[in-house]
């Protein structure tokens, strides 16, 4: 078995209406470390060797946030800044974080199609996280899609929401449990509900 971190940030948790309930199943399945940065550190004192020394105990990395201004929540930015050290994860020594699974879990306001060269928005998602899939390769680790859920605000209204809550745990599990076809992940675009590549054989073990 694989183990697991999610390193959840998100500043307004008093709002949430999709994260907060993703927070409660990650924090809830064994085998995965959930860590709400806000609480542990409310004044952005991260403790670089209580941080870096999770990290050299995991194989998966995830970052769980909701998008803000086409980015992270501070904290995160916090956090590489200070955790992702030269001589630990990058550098000529710095290889402690290679072989690594990384991605980001992700929740966007906008709908899908504001995502595009042609909408509002005009990046795409991934290309939007191009910053977090090129620290993921400076520090040697395996950057796969991003796990997004689209026009968050309004998931309630439909069968999104307890879809998208389902498919987070189905991640979760199969992150742990090894049944992610990671080639196959790396490749795809975003991960969804619907795309999750499980590897042929394993998905009911």
């Amino acid at each position: 078995m694989a183990k697991v971190l999610v390193l959840f940030a998100h500043p307004g948790q008093r709002h949430s209406r999709v994260n907060v309930p993703m927070a409660r199943i990650a924090s809830s399945i064994d085998g995965v470390t959930f860590v709400d940065l806000y609480a542990q550190y409310p004044k952005l004192d991260i403790d670089v060797d209580s941080e870096q020394e999770r990290l050299l105990q995991h194989d998966v990395i995830m970052f769980q946030f909701p998008i803000y201004w086409y980015s992270t929540p501070s904290i995160l930015k916090e956090w590489q800044d200070l955790v992702l050290e030269y001589g630990f994860a990058y550098g000529r020594t710095g290889d402690k974080l290679a072989g690594k699974v990384f991605l980001p879990v992700i929740t966007a306001g906008g709908p899908d199609h504001a995502y595009t060269e042609q909408g509002s928005n005009r990046f795409r998602l991934r290309a939007l996280l191009s910053p977090l899939e090129q620290t993921a390769n400076l520090c040697q680790m395996r950057f796969i899609a991003p796990y997004a859920l689209f026009s968050a605000h309004d998931a309630h209204s439909n069968d999104r929401f307890d879809q998208h809550l389902e498919g987070y745990r189905r991640l979760l599990e199969a992150l742990r449990d090894g049944t992610v076809d990671i080639d196959a992940a790396a490749r795809l675009e975003l991960l969804s509900t619907d795309t999750l590549p499980l590897q042929e054989g394993k998905a009911d073990e």
